[in-house]
């Protein structure tokens, strides 16, 4: 079971949300800074979102060169604004080691299996849900898709892993929702599991559900003894 710790950017800094929610900022600190401090703890892979591409819709290939930089041969997963294959593989220069993609995923019906035969292995699908239903654009917009639906979808295009986040529990430390995540683990595709994952149980939890991973933001600070200055 991976444990991945995560690192949400936005402008130059690095935050915390809560539940997604832009205007509810639990802390800052500049980008460098807190890079460093999780690469301290010599993870196999970090977690990188770029709040701002999520919500402009423009990768920030600098924000990823940046942090590329400081992990020092870590692997990174990046998302936020990655949109088209041309910005994917902008990321992938850029040194990211995969991708996740959401909204470009769910965009228009062939999209999915487009992705997935110019990515492959480097192609991580995300599933980003609030009240059963897949949400895009930095969760600013729900698709109307139910999560049995793109799962399905998900199988037929032949994807190899997916990012689930429960939104409504990211940032909240209130623990993972396990239905969500035995639902997801049961279309035998590899899951990473995020939101409100917390603690070893949390994390032995996921592993027995199937999960092949979890990201863990405030939580995998918390785990390790990190002190944040939280606003």
């Amino acid at each position: 079971m991976q444990v991945i710790p995560a690192i949400d950017l936005l402008g130059d800094y690095a935050v915390r949300l809560e539940q997604g929610n832009y205007d509810r900022v639990l802390f800052r600190q500049p980008i460098e800074e807190f890079m460093s401090r999780i690469v301290a703890t010599s993870p196999e892979l970090i977690h990188v979102v770029d709040l701002e591409g999520a919500r402009s819709g423009e990768l920030r290939s600098s924000v990823v060169h940046r942090c590329v930089d400081v992990a020092d041969g870590i692997d990174l997963q990046v998302s936020g604004g990655i949109r088209s294959i041309e910005s994917a593989h902008a990321a992938l220069t850029a040194g990211a080691t995969r991708v996740i993609m959401g909204t470009a995923v769910w965009s228009e019906p062939f999209a999915l299996s487009t992705l997935v035969g110019a990515l492959g292995e480097q192609l991580v699908v995300a599933l980003d849900v609030r009240d059963d239903q897949i949400e895009v654009r930095g969760w600013l917009a729900s698709t109307g898709l139910r999560v049995d639906d793109a799962l399905e979808r998900c199988v037929d295009a032949g994807v190899r892993r997916l990012h689930v986040t429960a939104i409504d529990r990211d940032g909240t430390m209130t623990g993972p929702d396990m239905a969500l995540y035995e639902r997801v683990c049961s279309s035998g595709i590899a899951v990473v599991a995020a939101g409100g994952v917390r603690n070893d149980l949390d994390i032995e939890a996921l592993e027995a559900v199937g999960c092949e991973g979890a990201v863990m933001g405030l939580g995998y600070l918390e785990r390790l003894g990190l002190v944040l200055d939280v606003e």
